[in-house]
C-alpha cells in the first residue's frame, strides 16, 4: 500500500485526456525514428545520418528490461515501492480532485483513463466486477464525485485486480496512453533512454494537452531553451531543459511542491551523465532511498 504523502505528491494528472484513438495520433504523428546524437558542428541532416546507424543498436526505454527499471523508477514515485505489479489492486481517494486513484499508473476516475480501461476490460470481458459501474463512471468523469460508485465500488476494484484479463487490461491502456506515445515522442525527439523516461513520468503525471502544464506544454517550454538532438542540438542540454520545465510545471499546483522525483532521481542520472538509463540505479523519492542493481 503506498504512503498517503507519496500519493498526495504523485498523481496530480490534467483533466480532459484526449480520447484512445485521438491520442496516439498527436503524440506519435510520425514514424518512429532511431535515436540520433548529433556531434558537435553537424549540420541537422548530417548529424542524424552519421549517428541514425549506431543508435539503431542502442536499446530505447521499449527494450524489456528497460522498461522494467522505467516501470519500477515510476512506482518508487507514484507507491513509494519498486513492486508495480502489486499495484493492480490499489485503489483510493487521495483529495486531490480527479475522484479515485487506482491500478498500476493511477488511472483517475475524474480524468478518463479509468473510464477507458473499464471500458476495455469490459469489451474483453463483459461478465466482470466493475461493469456495473460503467454509467457512474461516466457520469463523474471530469469531476472527484463518487456518486453511483460508493460504498462497492472499491471491493469491486479489488476483486477485478485478481484477474489476470484486467491485469493485462491496465498494462494495454498504460503503453497505449503513457508509455508508447511517450517513448514515440523521444525517438522522434532523438533522445536516448533517459530522456524516453523523463518524457513518460511526466505524461504519468501531468496527462497531455493543449495547457502549459500538460506533457505537451513541458515539451514546449523545453523547445524555447533548447534544441532536441534531432534538430541539432545536445542531449544533455535538452534535458536539463526538460527537466527544468517540469519542474516549473509541477510547482504550479500545491501538490507537486515537492520535486524530488525530479531533483533527486532523474537529474541525478542525467548529472551522471547515464543517458542509457543503465543499472546500477540509486536515487530518492520523497526521501526514501531507492536502488536497482
Amino acid at each position: 500500500m503506498p504512503t498517503p504523502h507519496a500519493r498526495t505528491h504523485a498523481r496530480t494528472r490534467t483533466f480532459g485526456l484526449v480520447p484512445r484513438v485521438l491520442l496516439g495520433l498527436v503524440l506519435v504523428a510520425g514514424p518512429v525514428t532511431a535515436v540520433a546524437h548529433a556531434s558537435p558542428g553537424a549540420d541537422r541532416a548530417g548529424a542524424t545520418a552519421a549517428t541514425g546507424a549506431a543508435a539503431v543498436a542502442a536499446p530505447g526505454l521499449d527494450d524489456p528490461a528497460k522498461k522494467e527499471i522505467a516501470m519500477r523508477l515510476v512506482s518508487s514515485a507514484e507507491n513509494s515501492s519498486l513492486d508495480w505489479k502489486g499495484q493492480y489492486g490499489y485503489i483510493e481517494d487521495i483529495g486531490d480532485g480527479r475522484g479515485y486513484t487506482a491500478g498500476i499508473i493511477g488511472f483517475c476516475s475524474g480524468t478518463s483513463d479509468m473510464l477507458d480501461l473499464v471500458e476495455l476490460y469490459t469489451e474483453r470481458e463483459p461478465d466482470n466486477p466493475l461493469a456495473p459501474y460503467l454509467p457512474a463512471l461516466r457520469a463523474v468523469d471530469g469531476t472527484d464525485s463518487h456518486e453511483g460508485l460508493d460504498p462497492g465500488y472499491t471491493d469491486a476494484w479489488q476483486e477485478a485486480a485478481r484477474d489476470p484479463a484486467f491485469q493485462t487490461a491496465q498494462n494495454d491502456e498504460r503503453d497505449r496512453v503513457y508509455f508508447n506515445p511517450a517513448v514515440n515522442r523521444g525517438k522522434e525527439d532523438g533522445i536516448g533512454t533517459l530522456g524516453q523516461f523523463a518524457y513518460y513520468d511526466a505524461i504519468v503525471m501531468h496527462g497531455d494537452g493543449g495547457s502549459d502544464v500538460s506533457f505537451s506544454g513541458i515539451r514546449r517550454r523545453a523547445l524555447n531553451e533548447a534544441r532536441p538532438p534531432s534538430e541539432g542540438g545536445d542531449e544533455t542540454a535538452y534535458l536539463n531543459a526538460f527537466l527544468d520545465a517540469r519542474v516549473w510545471a509541477m510547482k504550479q499546483e500545491a501538490a507537486h511542491e515537492d520535486t524530488s522525483r525530479v531533483d533527486t532521481a532523474q537529474r541525478v542520472f542525467l548529472d551522471a551523465g547515464n543517458l542509457s538509463l543503465d543499472p546500477p540505479l540509486d536515487w530518492k523519492v520523497y526521501g526514501q532511498d531507492f536502488h536497482i542493481g
